[in-house]
């Protein structure tokens, strides 16, 4: 065994525990076509010399826990601080949702320096996303995830975008259920697995319950995104005892048992299902059409030998690998476990062994109680959302720490990918524009979501027909601060990729209006 660690401590065993629990100032916002659009006619007067112009990037503002915009005053989301540097990671950016804390809650895709790159409010307080990630759809790049309400699990539905950011499908759960938070994974087939979690009435009393009980029903649904159509479903009640678990009853006997606590779905090599349960500590295959269990991993009844450190307590995010290992995230517990940890576990079907490939733990220790994931990158590193904790890292394959960036102490995301992704706005860059003392103004310049934008132009002229470059500066950040002197009346700004191609212009703004 591989101990891809990156801390060093003790931790309470895992095998000990499951034995003793099987027992029991004036400013111009412009977007779209606010403003002067470029494209209409609007004489502003005679422009002075060139000569009188200067253009330079300014140093971008500090924040605090909550980013300020004023190009975009709309948008608040947390403050993403990075305290390790990218290095040696995999090209791309970061997707989180973050959630429960100061600022705006919801989708968000960073660039290495913790900079936001786009940002999506949630509809209203009472709502979340969670799971927020890139998949492909009809052979594309889309950005999905799921939005609701949710306490333990979650009562919404899915959202698809393509790179323009346009909506083109929402996905709904099937048969009269509501979709829960904890999967959304789009399969080749262009359908869609998810998680449903059902309150149904069961007897309790072999658990020491009321024989009138009600339990939560963990659900799989496969859907066809195209018509939403239910294709399969599966039931945990159907398949897996409630005397499997490892939760303790409520206090209030009227309340819903959550004894199973389904919280990942995914599609294993031979086409059949892996589904991770929180409560039984056990990852099950699942036959796709028959709905049988085909082997348990882990748990009361694990079909496999449990080698020395694979077992798991409340682990999340069960996933196949190409090199045949599962990876699984483990919480472990607040009272039993000094740390969360990524094990890559190896099952073997002929002997029905399982063995501990590597393991991985953050440097500080992090202890995760709730939620995390664990995806691999092509490059054999390993990327992992830290769940309750408002941390997430990149890993080397042999367990060194590459990359890592925090939250504010209260926020979370339930989980964290690095994902390439392109994306191309359907919109137009936003300016704002600030007098300064001098005379001179400072332009704010940002276009949420395009990720092609290395400069930005500067336009200036006598009226929308007679714009022209007066100098260009550096992107920095999803907004850039841009001192400009000029004697011109309108001002626009022109975003350039790479190669000094445009890509798009903001509207104008009159800063002698």
């Amino acid at each position: 065994m591989d101990r891809a660690r990156g801390g060093v401590g003790a931790r309470v065993t895992r095998r000990d525990f499951l034995r003793a629990a099987g027992a029991g100032v004036a400013w111009v916002a412009l977007s779209g076509t606010l403003g002067c659009d470029p494209a209409e006619e609007d004489r502003a007067g005679a422009s002075p010399s060139k000569a009188e112009e200067s253009v330079r990037g300014l140093p971008a503002a500090r924040s605090g826990e909550t980013r300020v915009f004023r190009s975009r005053p709309d948008l608040n989301p947390p403050t993403v601080t990075v305290d390790t540097p990218a290095n040696g990671t995999v090209p791309g950016h970061v997707f989180v949702a973050p959630k429960k804390g100061p600022g705006q809650d919801g989708p968000m895709i960073l660039d290495n320096d913790g900079q936001p790159v786009w940002f999506r409010p949630v509809r209203g307080e009472e709502h979340d996303s969670m799971d927020f990630k890139a998949q492909r759809y009809r052979g594309e790049p889309v950005i999905t995830w799921w939005e609701g309400v949710h306490g333990a699990y979650g009562r919404g539905e899915h959202v698809i975008l393509d790179a323009a950011y346009r909506e083109i499908a929402r996905v709904r759960a099937g048969n009269g259920l509501a979709g829960d938070h904890h999967e959304f994974l789009m399969t080749e087939r262009d359908t869609a697995l998810i998680t449903i979690y059902a309150e149904v009435p069961h007897d309790l009393s072999s658990l020491g319950g009321p024989a009138d009980g009600t339990v939560l029903d963990g659900i799989v649904q496969e859907i066809d995104i195209d018509t939403g159509r239910v294709l399969f479903q599966w039931h945990s009640l159907d398949h897996v005892p409630v005397d499997a678990t490892y939760g303790d009853l409520p206090d209030d006997p009227a309340a819903a048992f959550d004894y199973f606590h389904i919280n990942s779905v995914d599609v294993d090599d031979d086409d059949n299902l892996l589904v991770s349960a929180r409560r039984t500590f056990a990852v099950y295959k699942i036959d796709r059409e028959s709905g049988e269990v085909l082997w348990r991993l882990g748990g009361k009844e694990s079909d496999f030998e449990m080698g020395e450190g694979t077992e798991t307590l409340y682990q999340h995010d069960a996933r196949r690998q190409p090199d045949g290992t599962i990876t699984l995230f483990d919480n472990g517990g607040m009272y039993v476990s000094e740390e969360s940890r990524v094990v890559e576990i190896q099952p073997n079907e002929d002997d029905m062994t399982a063995t501990l490939v590597r393991e991985y733990t953050h440097p500080e220790g992090v202890l995760a109680p709730t939620q995390g994931n664990a995806q691999r990158l092509p490059n054999g590193n390993l990327f992992v959302g830290w769940g309750s904790e408002p941390v997430f890292s990149e890993f080397s394959e042999d367990g060194g720490l590459l990359f890592n960036a925090r939250l504010p102490a209260e926020v979370e995301s339930y989980r964290a990918f690095r994902h390439p992704w392109t994306g191309r706005p359907d919109t137009l860059p936003t300016l704002a524009a600030v007098p300064t003392p001098d005379g001179g103004v400072t332009l704010y310049a940002s276009w949420n979501g395009a990720t092609e934008v290395e400069s930005w132009e500067v336009l200036a002229g006598p009226a929308l027909d007679g714009l022209e470059p007066v100098g260009s500066v550096p992107r920095s950040g999803f907004e850039t601060a841009i001192a400009v002197r000029t004697g011109e009346a309108l001002l626009a700004v022109r975003a350039l990729d790479g190669a000094g191609g445009a890509l798009g212009t903001s509207s104008a703004v009159n800063i002698r209006g």
